[in-house]
């Protein structure tokens, strides 16, 4: 994803010039060379731009997908432009390119902690406006960190350092998001205005998912009520029809099925004509078959086979799918919506298991070979009892003796360096590669991830701090350990924008430039020295 060229200085140079040229002497105070740099640092101008840019990204790489399956993407769940900024920045450091490598907004994220009206649970209670903000958010710290790093090389070039190329070809901290809009908060209309929105910041991948929106449960709770199919693809629409509107004509459109832990209907779609999409939902309700005079006053009744049936509706006016129909409807779901403009899929299910997976999957496959999920590596699981279960029924099944694992205690830390253990770990180790290869999944996530380092890592701190270790248990457990990794915001300051601020300062100014770094700078002693290079005298020796 390189996205910077000399060109692309040598034209803002050459713009600016000319801009001079023309407003004459009122602009002499206007160098061309640090406009130029500024306008280098900072190529993506707008939200639009990023979603068009991200969105070829995307679609490039569901093409590598599907020419091979080890072309799987990945992504973390961020709730500040600063967890989102931090991640990339450690992206570029560990693994060399941003490439394959997204970010994940979750709705749960917004509700649980962006909401004006404090901590909320998943059910799209919180304000609309929180998720494009945050997608706004994330824009602009990614940004910023694209600037802080240009920044800090075109000081070594004006220093004689020779990083021309690695200006040229700057791979850029802006990556594809993958934007949760729920169930669309509303209907079709509010999930257009909703979706434009996040569109214009920047998002070029938005997930939404098939509940009724004021019934809108987490996927991993009880409770889901989902929408008929006519309901849903009036979303996707509008949805496509947001994404040409703005002119991302890439746009992606992840279509989310919740049927597979849902049991309940708020509606009963029309029927036109046997067999349509309706009848092939309306055949999912539980019903129960009865005689005209058995209908009481104001019950609803359909004809099914030739007979006349009852739906079975609770007392709060929900209809019951029919047990054991779940898989069914998922793979119903994931036809439905690929065939009417959505460009991948995301099931939820009740455990990590490849095979399940893969066997709805595969179904879809049947009809849309090219079918791709977006998966959640959901922190709702429990991984390693899932895992270790797996493992414990094949090791049962190879005929191992089991008799010293006490398979309703899986958990006990006794079992983390045992056969079992081991087994389990390395299938969790290679879950996200089976199942790029076996279930069709082309993209996997962690939702959450970052709620809970932040939870466990202040429960570290916070032991350590307010006991006996006092401060070192900042310095040895955090401070420490960003220096010795190399953890970018060790220097807080420049990290902030200190340093790119002083030369703006410098820009603007001039030397009468009032700047923070200096010799007072505490930022200093973060400075890593370098030892001179030794070199070998006329006899060998090392001077």
């Amino acid at each position: 994803m390189k996205n910077l060229s000399q060109n692309s200085y040598s034209s803002a140079l050459d713009t600016v010039r000319n801009l001079k040229q023309k407003y004459g002497t009122s602009w002499d105070a206007i160098n061309s060379e640090s406009a130029a740099r500024m306008v280098s640092q900072n190529r993506f101008k707008t939200g639009l731009e990023i979603a068009k840019y991200t969105a070829a990204i995307m679609r490039k790489d569901m093409e590598e997908y599907d020419a091979d399956s080890s072309n799987y993407t990945q992504s973390l769940g961020c709730w500040h432009g600063f967890v989102a900024q931090q991640k990339m920045i450690a992206v570029k450091k560990h693994h060399k390119t941003t490439s394959k490598r997204y970010l994940y907004l979750s709705g749960w994220m917004v509700a649980a902690l962006r909401s004006e009206f404090g901590p909320l649970p998943d059910q799209s209670m919180h304000e609309k406006t929180a998720v494009s903000s945050l997608i706004e958010e994330i824009y602009d710290f990614l940004r910023q960190a694209d600037a802080i790093e240009l920044n800090d090389l075109f000081r070594r070039l004006e220093k004689g350092e020779d990083v021309q190329s690695k200006i040229d070809n700057f791979d850029s901290h802006i990556v594809p998001i993958i934007a949760d809009i729920d169930a669309g908060f509303g209907n079709e209309e509010a999930t257009y205005l909703l979706a434009k929105k996040m569109i214009q910041a920047g998002a070029c991948a938005i997930q939404v998912e098939n509940q009724v929106s004021d019934a809108k449960q987490c996927g991993h709770q009880d409770g889901k009520v989902t929408v008929p199919h006519e309901d849903f693809i009036s979303k996707l629409n509008a949805i496509r029809y947001a994404f040409l509107e703005l002119g991302v004509d890439e746009g992606i459109i992840v279509a989310r099925t919740d049927s597979e832990g849902a049991s309940l209907t708020q509606k009963l779609p029309v029927s036109q004509e046997p067999g349509d999409l309706a009848s092939q939902y309306l055949a999912f309700v539980e019903a129960e078959e009865i005689g005209i005079n058995e209908a009481k006053e104001d019950d609803v009744l359909l004809k099914r086979d030739g007979k006349l049936v009852r739906p079975v509706r609770l007392a709060n006016g929900l209809y019951k799918f029919k047990d054991g129909s779940n898989i069914d409807r998922v793979v119903l779901d994931c036809i439905t919506s690929l065939q009417n403009g959505a460009d991948l899929l995301w099931i939820e299910t009740p455990t990590p298991n490849v095979k399940q997976i893969a066997h709805m999957v595969n179904r879809v496959k049947e009809v849309v070979p090219n079918a791709k999920l977006v998966y959640n590596n959901s922190p709702s699981f429990n991984w390693t009892l899932n895992f270790r279960q797996q493992v414990y029924e094949e090791m049962r099944a190879e005929g191992e003796n089991m008799t010293a694992y006490d398979r309703n205690n899986l958990m006990d830390q006794q079992y983390d360096a045992s056969e079992l253990g081991f087994r389990a770990d390395q299938k969790i180790k290679t879950f996200q590669i089976d199942g790029a290869r076996e279930a069709g999944i082309f993209h996997h996530l962690i939702t959450l991830p970052t709620y809970h380092t932040t939870a466990l890592h202040m429960n570290d701190l916070t032991e350590g701090y307010f006991g006996e270790d006092g401060m070192l248990a900042y310095v040895k457990g955090v401070q420490r350990q960003e220096i010795r990794k190399g953890v970018a915001c060790v220097k807080h300051q420049r990290m902030a924008g200190s340093d790119l601020g002083d030369d703006h300062k410098t820009f603007f100014t001039g030397d009468k430039a009032l700047k923070a770094g200096g010799t007072n700078n505490t930022s200093n002693q973060f400075e890593v020295v370098e030892e001179p290079k030794k070199v070998r005298n006329e006899i060998g020796k090392v001077a």
